[in-house]
């Protein structure tokens, strides 16, 4: 990657950090009181979104989710990216591992007991072997080891292009993206799609955990896309619509993240609930 997307200096982490874990105004609920574990940097992401029937894609999610909907429909999104920063708390950052390209394919959710909005993921594909076993293992999170390319060229074009490996359907991403140097309007759909500060996966039981996280709001930019290969939503039984994304840009974010915590089942919801009195 180009020595241009430079690290932050190390002796303006604790500044910056205190700074971002001391905005709240912006969150939903507060931040949990427990210690984060890990944080990193998100780079040159593209948020691109289509618009499907939340029918299309329930059946695809845990049964204590539900399709969170804006305008009457539920959201897929394709968010192409590069971390850097990578950090567990307490641990020295680990050679080779703090640094590279991911791709998620994700949805928008809510827990069906606290109604609680978040984000799903369906896949997440990274470049890095040992990070993709780390999230598997730890976070419970569908990770795909992927030969990944990021390159920027000389007009800030960016080039992207993903192919994951060891898998039976293939699962393949092109595309060429640059930000029009414009801010989206605040609000509205735009918030809608990327101000989620919890996400929700399914453990090895079945069982729902959510994961929280913190950033400050994000910074949108209005984008262009040119897609050139994507069949990463049929590799998970999606069909995206024949029609334009909504596109945004954002250049980079920090991002804390805490351990999961595993949410009550069902089963466990009806066994600690009050038997209803008798006639």
């Amino acid at each position: 990657m180009a020595d241009a997307f430079a690290s932050v200096a190390a002796s303006e982490r604790p500044t910056c950090m205190n700074k971002i874990l001391s905005t709240t105004d912006h969150r939903p609920w507060p931040l949990p009181k427990s210690p984060w574990v890990m944080t990193q940097r998100w780079n040159d992401l593209l948020f691109a979104h289509w618009p499907l029937p939340a029918s299309e894609l329930t059946h695809l999610l845990p049964e204590e989710l539900t399709v969170d909907t804006f305008d009457g429909s539920g959201w897929v999104g394709i968010v192409p990216f590069w971390m850097d920063q990578v950090r567990v708390r307490t641990l020295p950052a680990i050679p080779g591992a703090n640094r590279f390209p991911e791709l998620n394919l994700r949805t928008y959710v809510r827990e069906r007991h606290t109604n609680q909005a978040g984000v799903y993921f369906f896949s997440l594909d990274a470049a890095n072997p040992f990070a993709v076993a780390v999230a598997r293992m730890f976070f419970h999170l569908p990770y795909y080891w992927a030969h990944m390319k990021f390159e920027p060229d000389e007009s800030r074009v960016l080039h992207y292009s993903s192919e994951r490996l060891l898998t039976r359907r293939p699962a393949r991403f092109r595309a060429r993206y640059r930000s029009l140097g414009k801010p989206c309007t605040k609000g509205g759909i735009e918030s809608f799609l990327t101000e989620r500060y919890a996400l929700f996966t399914a453990t090895r039981h079945g069982d729902i955990a959510r994961v929280n996280i913190h950033h400050l709001p994000w910074p949108l930019e209005l984008a262009e896309a040119d897609f050139e290969l994507n069949d990463l939503p049929q590799a998970h039984d999606i069909r995206l619509p024949d029609t334009k994304p909504l596109l945004q840009y954002s250049r980079e974010l920090m991002v804390y993240i805490w351990a999961p915590e595993e949410l009550p089942s069902r089963a466990a919801r009806r066994a600690t609930a009050p038997v209803p009195a008798g006639p």
